[in-house]
């Protein structure tokens, strides 16, 4: 029998772990990613379509009662309590029903993530701390099971963007039904992502890097900050010099330096990750510094500099409303209260689903909002807050966020206020085309139901879900 010394043993068992981790990887992908959702996307009816007799949430004016809703092209044509409806149209009897603008989470991860333990379906992340060459449209996935999972709760838009790097890339807003990413794409270019680095160190059992460690990796992703903007600006100026074509043409093209342009330009806003009023105020500095059209994400102690952000112009993407405490010295509501207190300084801000969590609970956007009114914030202002809000910090108030004439027809009807956990989302359209609110949750369901009914235990209750 053949000796084997206790390090080869070691590196044998490494390596047989190894491949079994490998196998389980592509089996777990292979049943995962493979498989697209079985909702097909919406069709343009062709002909105009009446909503009659619902109740109107304009969101920018008073309600409509009974009012009339038409949509013809992918947009809203007539809205009002006397319409005249043409001879051709569809029309549909919403008596009893209510309608709203699509509901719109401002920072999400949809379509770039399936299943957080399969590392072969997270694409939002990618190697290297400086990404800003990185397109978040272009790896959306069409297919997702969790496309369709939100667009039941009645978000139809949502910012999808890279993360977890110094700078991640641009975001795009995409609209929740399509058979690519062409079709989803509503806005490229949405903003540019930047994770700001913790300006103090942080301590904890699950921090293992010392004190030390950890100032020295904030000093060095400054400094990266810091040179990337100062090479963009002498690949700017580079370009402006190279006046004939000659010139261009010995003008090295540089794939991160152009794409920072639209931020140098302001033609791009840089979306900053930052909780700590530290954070915010470098943030805040390095726009100003540098000239650049500023939203910070995330805005835990965005109020404790409320007057800096009203200056500046700076409005605020909150992180979600269900979090904990940042600090053991803030109130149990501190996360809660965040968007009241904001609501009460004059800053502007709006409300997404946490991005901590992933895009599994993006569906959750609207109960973010109900906590924020538990918590003191009026219901029209939380409604706004995810639906005409991150349309106008974004950029696409003049399309989406409102029931208003020649707005994109993106909007859900409803038996009830969509804030409100049993109220249920009954029609969706997404610019004119009726989407399928069918999902995996759903089939799941009727399955059990079925399973249940077989065994003679079918509960009384038996209302059943489209």
């Amino acid at each position: 029998m053949t000796n084997i010394k206790p390090r080869n043993r070691i590196r044998s068992f490494e390596t047989l772990s190894s491949w079994i981790c490998a196998i389980l990887t592509i089996w777990l992908t292979s049943i995962t990613s493979a498989r697209a959702a079985d909702e097909i996307p919406g069709r343009d009816p062709g002909v105009p379509i009446a909503l009659i007799g619902g109740t109107l949430h304009t969101l920018t004016g008073p309600v409509i009662d009974k009012g009339t809703l038409l949509l013809e092209n992918g947009r809203i044509v007539a809205i009002g309590a006397d319409v005249a409806i043409p001879d051709s149209a569809q029309r549909m009897d919403l008596t009893g029903k209510h309608v709203y603008p699509g509901l719109f989470d401002a920072y999400t991860n949809l379509g770039l993530t399936e299943v957080g333990a399969v590392r072969a379906t997270r694409d939002f992340t990618e190697t290297g701390q400086i990404n800003p060459n990185v397109r978040a449209e272009v790896a959306v996935n069409p297919d997702s099971e969790l496309i369709p999972v939100a667009r039941s709760n009645g978000i139809l838009l949502c910012l999808t963007a890279p993360r977890n790097r110094l700078i991640s890339g641009s975001s795009a807003v995409i609209q929740l039904d399509g058979w690519t990413w062409e079709d989803l794409t509503v806005k490229q270019f949405a903003g540019m992502h930047l994770q700001w680095p913790p300006m103090w160190p942080g301590r904890g059992w699950h921090i293992e890097e010392s004190a030390n460690s950890q100032i020295e990796k904030r000093d060095r992703d400054l400094r990266q900050l810091n040179q990337i903007l100062s090479d963009a600006r002498a690949y700017q100026k580079a370009k402006f010099a190279a006046s004939d074509v000659r010139k261009a043409a010995r003008q090295a093209h540089d794939t991160r330096l152009e794409a920072m342009q639209p931020v140098l330009e302001g033609k791009m806003p840089l979306i900053v990750s930052a909780d700590d009023l530290s954070q915010i105020k470098s943030a805040v500095a390095l726009a100003v510094r540098e000239d650049l059209k500023l939203i910070i994400h995330g805005g835990y102690d965005a109020p404790k500099c409320a007057e800096l952000l009203k200056q500046y112009n700076v409005p605020v993407i909150i992180a979600g409303v269900y979090r904990v405490p940042l600090r053991r010295s803030d109130d149990y509501d501190a996360a809660f209260t965040l968007p009241t207190r904001l609501k009460s300084t004059g800053v502007q801000f709006c409300i997404s689903s946490s991005d901590r969590f992933g895009a599994a609970h993006v569906r959750n956007l609207p109960y973010h909002a109900a906590m924020a009114v538990a918590h003191g914030l009026p219901n029209d202002e939380a409604l706004k807050a995810i639906t005409l809000y991150p349309a106008q910090i974004l950029g696409l108030a003049h399309r989406v966020g409102s029931l208003e004439i020649s707005k994109d027809a993106t909007l859900l009807i409803s038996n009830g206020d969509p804030l409100v956990t049993t109220t249920e989302i009954q029609h969706a359209f997404i610019q004119g085309r009726p989407v399928d609110l069918n999902n995996r949750h759903k089939r799941l369901w009727r399955k059990y139901q079925e399973k249940y009914r077989r065994q003679g235990n079918q509960p009384a209750n038996n209302n059943s879900l489209q």
